[in-house]
């Protein structure tokens, strides 16, 4: 059998292995509603021989961590698609979530049974980047639910 080997879309996701940490804030939502501000740390590597980013992630506020998730992208050859899988202490099952690499911007999106998300990565460089979360109701009109500034450190 042969075995896959990493290619470019791979590098892609290699320029977010590292250990990144920034300031957020959580824009009002069906969670809270003000915006509040925190802290956020990635660590994420390259594993499986290369062909995939394995993401551990938390959230702190008040310098207590309040949240936790796991991230594993990946590139899928046949559908020419990136993919997500999200696991977290909020204790959702993760599901596939498609995404597009268009210059240095990782988006992806997903339909769920609260509406529509998109979750968009903005490369600054090798050493930035903005994370942001957006929700939607209809697929049309989006609303911001989380950004984040990060420096690889």
């Amino acid at each position: 059998m042969h075995m896959p080997e990493p290619g470019p879309p791979h590098a892609n996701l290699a320029r977010l292995a590292g250990t990144w940490r920034g300031d957020e804030t959580l824009f009002p939502s069906p969670w809270s509603p003000e915006e509040r501000t925190a802290t956020g740390a990635f660590t994420a590597r390259m594993g499986c021989d290369g062909l995939w980013l394995l993401s551990d992630y938390e959230e702190s506020r008040d310098g207590a961590v309040f949240f936790r998730g796991h991230g594993v992208y990946g590139w899928d050859a046949a559908r020419a698609r990136y993919t997500m899988y999200w696991v977290d202490s909020m204790g959702g099952h993760p599901a596939e979530t498609l995404g597009d690499w268009q210059d240095d911007v990782l988006t992806f999106s997903n339909q769920g049974a609260h509406g529509h998300g998109r979750y968009v990565y903005e490369l600054d460089g090798a050493d930035r980047y903005v994370f942001r979360i957006l929700s939607s109701r209809d697929g049309e009109a989006w609303s911001p639910m989380m950004e984040g500034r990060y420096r690889r450190v």
